[in-house]
């Protein structure tokens, strides 16, 4: 098996563990976790100088800590990447967080019988610039595979000296919110969640966008770690989902028809239009989960395991933009603007059907946004602000992923509906549950990463006239008119 390039090796200095995503050509997708351990023999070393470029000739001992294993645990498919790493006498091995099943990294067996897939790494010097990169052996069953994931795990596993985690929101006195909501606890003192299902559902339920970044990051993290009793989602008594996430007042009252803020763009009003998509956002990944994990008893644990994945990165996007916004105009701060709610229609209008959700949502809104950001980038740039141009380019680097797992899942779904093809089937759902035209220009390089070749998106128009739901005549949206606003499914121009 053909071996790919993952990176330069010092692309990896910065943190121990890594996700990985490798799409085949035929478009399986094979989900990774990189384990970058330190030697025994540098832990002490005073000066830092454990590692040159160029000078190593692939026999750092750097390079023989480098492990790469399946991201499920073959048992019950636990996400691996907060795995405790022990080392026994000949071994090193990972421990399964959910039940606590061991995994040799090198080989991958385990003392169940049971036995995880390892990847060969070998890191050598490149025959063109001498820089020393690392290649992962590829699985089997496919050709033509392609890296269109690495990026740390979390700042949990960042190496020292550690990169300060981001900071927390800022003050936002002006959302005059009360009390209560404020001195609300991230763990509900009475009938706190024990699945993923019920903090999914809670965290939807939760007005303020602080204390819902806090509980996303509380959800996650005892996910991850294995601290739920389950995911919930084959519970007869799985929590519904509101048909609208609740907003507190203040913003309930700025939130306008999106024309009316179309069109400024001061770099305040920017962040500002920015992190409300990114509020939106963090209730759309948790909506998946709560919505359709019920309704789909079948589907792997590695779709909650990159939905939540997906929440938090909406959180730390969401976070850097009110804290940037803060910076730099500190006298309004988020709520305080005009927002709009036209991802929530799209939605609604996908509500029952986990095929429309993942085809409207992350593949046009979110594909989209792979289109604009390097533009409201370039934006950020030739105002000289070079804070927002490095927090737009975390973003839009972490939006690739989110179209790559939209598309990943849309591929499944097809296959449980008897092998549909994936293109006529995203066509057909663009058609039903989008309004106009699919517009360009296009960012043609990282759709491709993501897995949306031209042949899904060139030339498609939707047709839907007024929502509707399952058939049964237009959609109801008064509700979410008097909750937030009366908006189009379109896109906002950027």
């Amino acid at each position: 098996m053909e071996p790919i390039m993952i990176a330069p090796f010092t692309s990896l200095l910065s943190h121990s563990r890594f996700f990985l995503t490798l799409r085949s050509q035929e478009g399986t997708y094979h989900s990774l976790i990189l384990f970058r351990l330190t030697p025994e023999s540098l832990v002490s070393a005073k000066d830092g100088s454990t590692y040159t470029e160029g000078v190593s000739n692939g026999t750092n001992p750097m390079f023989n800590q480098i492990y790469v294993m399946e991201s499920s645990c073959p048992h019950l498919g636990a996400d691996l990447s907060h795995a405790d790493i022990e080392e026994c006498e000949s071994s090193i091995i990972a421990v399964c967080p959910w039940h606590r099943y061991d995994f040799d990294l090198r080989t991958g067996k385990s003392e169940t019988g049971l036995r995880a897939c390892t990847y060969a790494v070998e890191v050598k010097p490149d025959p063109i610039d001498g820089i020393d990169k690392v290649y992962v052996e590829t699985p089997a069953g496919g050709t033509g595979w392609r890296l269109v994931e690495l990026r740390p795990v979390s700042e949990e596993f960042a190496d020292p000296p550690p990169r300060p985690a981001p900071p927390l929101l800022p003050v936002i006195a002006a959302l005059a919110v009360s009390e209560s909501t404020i001195d609300e606890p991230v763990v509900p003192i009475h009938n706190p969640p024990t699945t993923l299902m019920q903090w999914a559902v809670l965290i939807l339920n939760t007005p303020n966008p602080t204390l819902k970044v806090q509980r996303t990051r509380e959800a996650v993290n005892l996910f991850r770690t294995g601290k739920l009793a389950s995911i919930g989602h084959k519970s007869p008594n799985a929590p519904r989902p509101p048909d609208i996430p609740p907003r507190e007042e203040n913003f309930a009252r700025n939130t306008v028809d999106p024309a009316k803020v179309k069109n400024r763009k001061n770099r305040a009003v920017m962040l500002h239009a920015l992190a409300n998509i990114e509020q939106w956002a963090i209730d759309l990944a948790w909506d998946i989960i709560a919505r359709f994990g019920p309704s789909h008893p079948n589907v792997p644990p590695a779709f909650f395991s990159d939905f939540t994945k997906m929440a938090l990165d909406e959180s730390k996007h969401f976070t850097l933009l009110t804290s940037r916004l803060s910076d730099i105009s500190p006298s309004t701060p988020y709520g305080t603007m005009p927002v709009h709610a036209s991802l929530w229609e799209s939605a609604s209008v996908t509500s029952t059907s986990l095929r429309s959700r993942l085809a409207i949502i992350h593949l046009v809104h979110e594909a989209r946004g792979l289109d604009v950001n390097p533009g409201t980038i370039e934006r950020f740039r030739k105002a000289g602000d070079a804070e927002s141009v490095k927090v737009m380019e975390v973003i839009h680097a972490d939006e690739v992923t989110h179209v790559t797992s939209g598309h990943r899942w849309f591929t499944w779904v097809c296959e449980q509906e008897g092998n549909v093809d994936p293109v006529q089937a995203f066509r057909e759902e663009v058609r039903r549950g989008w309004r106009g035209d699919v517009k360009g220009p296009f960012n043609v390089e990282d759709r491709g990463k993501a897995g949306m070749t031209r042949e899904f998106y060139e030339g498609l128009k939707g047709e839907m006239g007024m929502p509707q739901v399952n058939g049964r005549g237009p959609l109801d949206m008064k509700p979410l008119q008097d909750a937030v606003a009366s908006v189009g499914v379109e896109y906002e121009t950027q």
